[in-house]
């Protein structure tokens, strides 16, 4: 079943997402899978300014580039540690290892952390293709962790971050959509009109895995919240 909240904007989106991670809390929800890029940073703000404690939670985050140390300034633990970790610990907080010598065996102890911890929230956002962690376009709805090489349009959506489109790494190690559909419950995040169509797809169109994030449809506890920019394709609201 999915909850659709529609914001006013991203800051306001982030509270509300602020708000579902504290009743998760309250409600003896222990492991919170976590998402990178800019679209959860509203999240993480009200987060830290929260009174919150994960001191006895633990974290599970969704994806790392592959080749990336975690110092690298562009990684997604440099990016964690920055923007949510340093001010609000986590009894143990998990992401991919980049630099891991070999990827085999990485996705197997990473799905072994996933197992080990099942997943309490989840939260995501949404790429405008319709991927969800980094699972693209034709990605398998039972894939636990995978390596996978990213899409043309993803890299060019992320070179924002880098100084040349040329820098973006070309592969990552993602949760699958197996892994995240056994979250007890996730936030699916949009916003801004480049995510209207993605959002509209997801939610009103076939579960396709032309659209990944079109299999939340399935799940039994999801919360999209989206901005009126990124609500704008959808028919019914």
């Amino acid at each position: 079943m999915m909850k659709i909240i529609v914001v006013k904007d991203s800051e306001q989106g982030g509270k509300e997402a602020c708000k579902i991670f504290k009743e998760v809390l309250a409600d003896n929800g222990t492991v919170f899978g976590l998402a990178t890029g800019s679209t959860p940073l509203t999240t993480y703000r009200n987060l830290v300014k929260d009174d919150i404690d994960f001191s006895n939670a633990i974290s599970v985050n969704l994806d790392e580039y592959v080749g990336i140390k975690p110092d690298n300034p562009q990684s997604y633990q440099y990016f964690m540690n920055e923007y949510l970790f340093k001010y609000k610990p986590f009894k143990h907080s998990y992401l991919p290892q980049g630099d891991a010598p070999d990827s085999k065996k990485e996705v197997e102890r990473y799905d072994k952390v996933i197992a080990e911890n099942p997943i309490d929230l989840q939260l995501l956002g949404i790429g405008r293709n319709g991927h969800i962690g980094f699972n693209e376009p034709g990605s398998d709805f039972n894939l636990k962790t995978h390596k996978v090489a990213l899409s043309p349009s993803t890299i060019k959506a992320n070179a924002r971050f880098f100084k040349n489109e040329e820098d973006v790494p070309r592969y990552a190690y993602s949760m699958g959509i197996g892994s995240i559909m056994k979250s007890k419950k996730i936030i699916l995040e949009a916003f801004g009109a480049q995510k209207a169509h993605a959002v509209a797809a997801m939610i009103e169109g076939p579960v396709s895995a032309d659209c990944p994030a079109s299999v939340l449809q399935k799940h039994n506890d999801v919360i999209v919240i989206v901005d009126e920019e990124a609500a704008a394709e959808l028919k019914k609201r």
